[in-house]
C-alpha cells in the first residue's frame, strides 16, 4: 500500500506543480521559497532542535501558547516551523519575527528523498505535528530514523473519521510511528482509536490558551471608534459562496443604520468578496483605507491579516463564517475569549463540541440558514440584556476551558526525556543536502 502511495506522489508531481503555479495566479507568495517544498533549505539551527508542523494560520495560531511555552521550558532548544501555506508562514512570522530561536520553512512534498533531506538538514529531536496533517512518508521516515512523533491539538470529525476508515491499512501506517497524541477532545480520541491509534489522550483544545494581545483589544477600541457607534454584525471567516448569501440577506432585513464588518477567511478572496460587495448595490469601505467609517458605508470589509480579535471585540455580535454552507464551520473560540455572542449555522462538524458546547453555556445560538441567523443578529442588537448575558457566558466557557498547553507540554516532556540526544539521521549520501 506504502509504495503505490509513493508511486501516486510520484506521478502526481508535475500536476502538483501545476497546482502550485495556479494558485500563484491569486496569491503570488506560492512561488517563494519553492525549493524548499522539495527539502532544499538555506537556513540552520544549533542543537537540539524540535519541529512544530503548522499547516496554515489556524494550527499556527493555535501553537502560538504551545511554542511559547517550549521556548520557555526547554531553553536550549531552537524550533523550526513548517508550513504548506503562505498565510501561514506570514502568520509565524508576525508572531516570532523577532524570536531568533524559530525559523519557518516549507514542509516538503510527501516523497521518502525530499523527506530525508529535510530531516537531515535540520536534524530534529522530536517533530510535532498540530492536529490532523498526518503525512505516511514523512511518519515512516521518522519512525526509520528514530526521530518520535508527536500528534498535538488533535481533532478528527466523523466525516474525516469515515474517510480515513476506508483505507485502514494506509491509516494504521499513519498512526503507529505516532510516540503520543494529546487530543482536543474525548471523541476526538475515541475517533482515532477507533481507526488505531494506541497512544491517545485527552488534552484539551490549545486554541482555549491563545489569548487576546493587548495591541488587538487597543485596535478594537479604535475600530468601535470609526465605526461612529453605529451596531455592528460582523461576518467572520467567511467561505467562498458564503459572502454572497450574507450580503443579500443583510440588504433585505438589515436596519440602515446597522454596519456589516465582513473578514473572508482567505486573503485572496479580498478584492473578489469587494466586487460582490458593489454588485449587490452596497456602499464599501476597505478596512487597509485606515479611515473612520462613512455614515453612508454599509458593509466594511476586513481585508488585513492578523487582527481577528480586534473585529472580534469591536462588533456587537458575529456570524461565524464556514458554517452557512458545508464547510464544517471555523473555531469559535477567539469569538468567545473576548466575549462576543456568536450564530453559528448548520454546518459546524470541523468544531462540532465546541460548537455545542458554547450554544449549552448560552455563548452561541444556532440558526438553520442565514437568513434565520440574519434576523436572530437583528433581533438582538435590540436586546441589550441577551447580548450581555451570551457576552459573560463566552468569557466563562472559554476561562474554564484553558489549560492545554500545560497537559500538552507534560505528553512532550514525556517524549522529549527519552529522545534529547545526538539524532542519528542516515542515509549519509544525503545528510550535507
Amino acid at each position: 500500500m506504502h509504495l503505490i502511495y509513493s508511486l501516486l506522489w510520484f506521478l502526481a508531481l508535475p500536476f502538483v506543480v501545476l497546482r502550485l503555479l495556479w494558485r500563484a495566479r491569486r496569491q503570488p507568495a506560492y512561488l517563494q521559497n519553492v525549493a524548499e517544498r522539495f527539502g532544499r533549505y538555506r537556513n540552520r539551527l544549533p542543537a537540539p532542535v524540535i519541529w512544530i508542523h503548522a499547516v496554515s494560520v489556524g494550527e499556527t495560531r493555535a501553537a502560538e501558547p504551545l511554542i511559547r511555552a517550549l521556548l520557555e521550558r526547554w531553553p536550549r532548544h531552537s524550533i523550526v516551523l513548517t508550513h504548506m501555506t503562505p498565510t501561514g508562514r506570514e502568520t509565524s512570522r508576525s508572531l516570532f519575527g523577532q524570536e531568533p530561536r524559530v525559523v519557518r520553512c516549507y514542509l516538503p512534498y510527501d516523497l521518502r528523498w525530499f523527506c530525508d533531506r529535510f530531516l537531515n538538514h535540520f536534524r530534529p529531536t522530536a517533530g510535532i505535528i498540530m492536529e490532523t496533517e498526518l503525512w505516511p512518508t514523512l511518519l515512516s521516515r521518522c519512525r526509520t530514523m528514530g526521530i518520535p512523533v508527536i500528534l498535538a491539538n488533535a481533532r478528527l470529525s466523523e466525516r474525516s473519521a469515515n474517510r480515513y476508515a476506508r483505507w485502514p491499512e494506509l491509516t494504521r501506517r499513519m498512526l503507529a510511528p505516532l510516540a503520543a497524541i494529546g487530543c482536543q477532545t474525548d471523541a476526538d480520541r475515541e475517533r482515532l482509536e477507533r481507526l488505531g491509534a494506541r497512544t491517545a489522550r485527552t488534552t484539551g483544545n490549545l486554541k482555549f490558551d491563545v489569548l487576546p494581545p493587548d495591541a488587538m483589544l487597543a485596535l478594537s477600541k479604535r475600530f468601535r471608534s470609526r465605526c461612529g457607534g453605529r451596531p455592528v454584525i460582523l461576518a467572520a471567516s467567511t467561505r467562498e459562496g458564503e459572502e454572497a448569501l450574507i450580503l443579500k440577506s443583510f440588504a433585505g432585513l438589515a436596519p440602515s443604520n446597522a454596519l456589516l464588518a465582513i473578514v473572508p477567511r482567505h486573503p485572496q478572496r479580498f478584492d473578489a468578496v469587494a466586487a460582490l460587495i458593489s454588485d449587490h448595490g452596497l456602499a464599501l469601505q476597505r478596512r487597509s483605507e485606515d479611515e473612520s467609517v462613512r455614515p453612508s458605508t454599509r458593509v466594511w470589509l476586513g481585508d488585513t491579516m492578523g487582527e481577528m480579535f480586534a473585529y472580534y471585540a469591536a462588533a456587537d455580535l458575529s456570524l461565524i463564517g464556514g458554517s452557512w454552507l458545508p464547510h464544517g464551520g471555523q473555531n469559535p473560540i477567539e469569538a468567545c475569549a473576548v466575549g462576543t455572542p456568536i450564530l453559528l449555522g448548520p454546518h459546524t462538524f470541523n468544531f462540532e463540541e465546541v460548537a455545542r458546547q458554547a450554544i449549552e453555556c448560552g455563548a452561541a445560538w444556532r440558526a438553520s440558514d442565514v437568513d434565520s441567523g440574519m434576523r436572530r443578529a437583528i433581533a438582538l442588537l435590540s436586546d441589550p440584556v441577551a447580548l450581555d448575558e451570551a457576552s459573560e457566558a463566552g468569557r466563562r466557557f472559554a476561562a474554564a476551558h484553558r489549560g492545554a498547553t500545560d497537559r500538552t507540554l507534560d505528553l512532550i516532556g514525556s517524549v522529549l526525556s527519552a529522545a534529547d540526544r545526538p539524532s542519528t539521521i542516515k542515509p549519509d549520501y544525503l545528510a550535507a543536502s
